[in-house]
């Protein structure tokens, strides 16, 4: 055997050498998704060695893959000889391997990315196509990780703490949101704005502790009471808002006389304590007339007003002609 011969030898046992070690997949298809080359890596995770695999359908060898969009992303390389490349964030997984990571043992299985590179012939046509495989786990659970922190710290930076309702901040921002998509629109929404009649006996009564304890009590009844489109909150205080969108005047004075006679037929247990209380609630319907959602939320103010100078535990509509002198508490 010539110099040159034996140099090739080797160059092809030292590339060999290299993809059954390397720590990335290497699986070798003919254009009839045959396997031809099944590495190491692949050995390792699926258990299964290269003689029992090779010259069978891969889709036959591992029958959940997701052979339609194997296909998909395979025929461009075959057809056009372009490589082509999917990451964990389009697609978790090819090979559904389990994960043996001791750092991201809380992921099932291993996050790949992958490459898919034409193989062609000495006459440049497109015979075989090589995936390389990339374990990702490691990456994709720290951003996913990442994203779960962020979406709670957004969570509590827009959670009433006390309540678990929306806090003010929050809530009086999706009001304005509702009050431009109504400018927009108009279509028909109200807010709704009530609050605990004489909480300072309560507070006097039970201490501080027993007034917390009947906020969160009517936080609870409220939350009972909330569609999934409302948007409820706390104002501030024992005071509380809830925005009932595609919601008239008539239909939120059902909502409000529900929530109401709840509310007084509940008992608060604190300590060796329970009690009753009666809320007072106002509801203002969007109007063209208001020239800011601040304006909105004034109206169910005095709306709430009237309420409890009409004697408390009960509902009052905002009427522009009626209200529109009434103080604001």
């Amino acid at each position: 055997m010539s110099n040159e011969s034996t140099a090739n030898m080797s160059e092809v046992h030292w590339l060999m050498d290299m993809f059954q070690s390397v720590d990335v997949g290497l699986v070798v298809l003919d254009r009839e998704y045959k396997i031809q080359v099944w590495n190491g890596f692949m050995e390792n995770h699926s258990g299964l060695p290269p003689f029992e695999v090779r010259q069978k359908s891969l889709f036959e060898v591992f029958k959940d893959l997701d052979k339609e969009w194997i296909i998909q992303k395979t025929d461009p390389v075959f057809v056009l000889k372009n490589r082509a490349f999917t990451i964990w964030e389009q697609h978790p997984h090819i090979f559904k391997f389990k994960n043996y990571r001791p750092i991201t043992s809380v992921a099932p299985f291993m996050y790949q990315n992958a490459t898919f590179i034409p193989l062609t012939n000495t006459r440049g046509e497109v015979t075989h196509l090589a995936i390389i495989l990339y374990d990702v786990t490691d990456v994709a659970i720290s951003k996913i990780e990442l994203e779960e922190a962020n979406q709670e710290l957004k969570r509590l930076s827009q959670t009433d703490r006390l309540t678990n309702l929306n806090n003010r901040g929050y809530w009086e921002e999706c009001l304005q949101k509702e009050f431009l998509r109504q400018r927009r629109n108009h279509n028909v929404s109200s807010l709704l704005i009530f609050d605990i009649d004489f909480f300072k006996k309560v507070n006097d009564s039970y201490g501080h502790a027993g007034g917390d304890e009947a906020i969160i009590h009517l936080a609870k009844v409220l939350r009972m009471n909330l569609r999934e489109t409302d948007i409820g909150g706390r104002y501030g205080g024992e005071e509380y808002a809830v925005i009932l969108t595609e919601t008239d005047a008539a239909g939120a004075k059902i909502f409000a006389e529900r929530l109401r006679r709840m509310v007084e037929a509940s008992v608060v247990k604190y300590n060796d304590f329970e009690f009753q209380f009666t809320i007072s609630l106002g509801i203002a319907e969007y109007s063209d007339d208001y020239d800011s959602h601040q304006n909105w939320i004034e109206c169910a103010d005095k709306a709430l007003y009237f309420a409890k100078q009409n004697g408390r535990n009960r509902v009052e509509v905002y009427n522009h002609d009626h209200h529109k002198d009434a103080p604001i508490d």
